[in-house]
């Protein structure tokens, strides 16, 4: 009955996650939710004004599909000014987010047959979307016992005569990770040369904790402007998940065929999200230091809670907002067989959400989104490590 091309994804394991918490929410029951993939914060005021605004001043029509000329200029003058690298509107289209974004591009440049490398652990959609448009995922993994780094010669070695693309992310969803420029460069160098697209997926490039060098944008504009691709994002920078609102910037040509597949699916992003990013990209960027801060906080707290207990074996993120610890050693101590196991049984007994592993090609672990309180990380934590005593009892009592 349905299309075959539906046959090669599955459904979205983050967002499973987030239906499962709502539903018993819903319930009334008290559920810590480290599952959710978004900011706790709310969307700076300057930018919720601009929304109003735009609403009062009846701008709540049809724009270009590409986005407003005012809003792809922003974003440039933005990029320009935290990367020193220059493009123009020809180069940038407006986008539902930056998954649309990401979602355009598969579309408009991957054929059946081709290789699309990306590294693992990943975010879902990345390979998921690769292989609507029948090309094929070709996976690099990562290790925690070098902070799941992003090692050039792994991706260059997975390159055949097929490689249509690399995708990068980074900060990476799920471990936090962030490529170094010299990294990035070894492999923008060789996709530059045979003529391989190299695409960054940069949603989470406000959200790096320390001050290391990490100007992406013009490591790639350096050396394969006519190949790259840059998939951005005001979901996470400035807590607008709702809003809907990314980018990509790229090839004029590029940014043309997305801007005539968007013209026929969903046009362009809603007037009002429009006017709100513009608010954000163009006003104080303050808030998004202080976002920054508070995970920062968070981040570190929740280590420091999770160092009781060894088994928890958690590598310190360097970015986003996500602790990935690897939980093995605490499925063997309480015959849990996988982290999937684990994380439904935790939502069950402790009611406490978490995100498992395998959703991320990365079984045995588990993501724990700190997009929340200090005092829901705390609740989350306390529960999540008495459930682990609790199942130990219930299995030694057995044996």
């Amino acid at each position: 009955m349905l299309a075959e091309r539906m046959s090669r994804v599955s459904t979205s394991p983050t967002m499973k996650v987030a239906v499962e918490a709502e539903k018993l929410k819903r319930q009334g029951i008290d559920v810590v939710d480290f599952g959710a993939g978004e900011p706790d914060f709310p969307t700076p005021e300057p930018a919720k004004a601009a929304a109003k605004a735009a609403i009062d001043q009846n701008f709540t029509k049809y724009t270009p599909p590409a986005g407003t000329a005012d809003l792809k200029q922003a974003i440039c003058a933005r990029y320009l000014a935290d990367y020193g690298v220059s493009f123009t509107e020809a180069e940038t289209i407006v986008t539902a987010g930056g998954k649309q974004a990401l979602f355009n591009i598969a579309m408009v440049l991957f054929n059946p047959g081709d290789e699309v490398i990306t590294h693992a652990p990943y975010w879902p959609t990345i390979p998921e979307q690769v292989k609507l448009t029948g090309a094929t995922p070709v996976i690099v993994h990562t290790r925690p016992e070098d902070g799941f780094a992003i090692h050039p010669d792994a991706i260059i070695a997975a390159i055949t005569a097929r490689t249509k693309a690399v995708i990068i992310n980074s900060p990476t969803n799920p471990t936090g990770a962030v490529i170094s420029e010299q990294a990035l460069a070894a492999i923008a160098d060789v996709c530059g040369k045979r003529g391989i697209w190299l695409i960054a997926d940069l949603c989470y490039e406000k959200l790096i904790y320390d001050q290391v060098p990490h100007n992406l944008v013009k490591i790639l504009n350096d050396r394969m402007r006519d190949r790259m691709l840059l998939a951005g994002s005001a979901s996470k920078a400035y807590s607008m998940t709702g809003w809907r609102c990314g980018w990509i910037l790229g090839p004029k040509e590029v940014v043309a065929a997305a801007n005539t597949l968007q013209g026929h699916s969903t046009s362009n992003v809603a007037s009002i999200s429009q006017k709100a990013a513009l608010q954000a990209l163009t006003g104080s960027q303050q808030p998004v230091t202080d976002m920054l801060n508070e995970y920062r906080t968070r981040r570190d707290q929740l280590m420091e809670w999770f160092s009781v207990d060894a088994r928890f074996e958690c590598v310190k993120p360097a970015g986003a907002f996500y602790l990935f610890p690897r939980i093995t050693k605490v499925l063997e101590s309480t015959g849990i067989t996988s982290s999937g196991e684990f994380s439904q049984v935790l939502l069950d007994e402790a009611r406490v959400a978490v995100t498992a592993g395998e959703g991320f090609d990365a079984p045995g672990f588990l993501r724990l989104s700190y997009a929340t309180s200090l005092e829901r990380l705390r609740e989350g934590t306390t529960r999540i490590l008495e459930f682990v005593k609790k199942r130990e009892r219930q299995g030694a009592a057995v044996r």
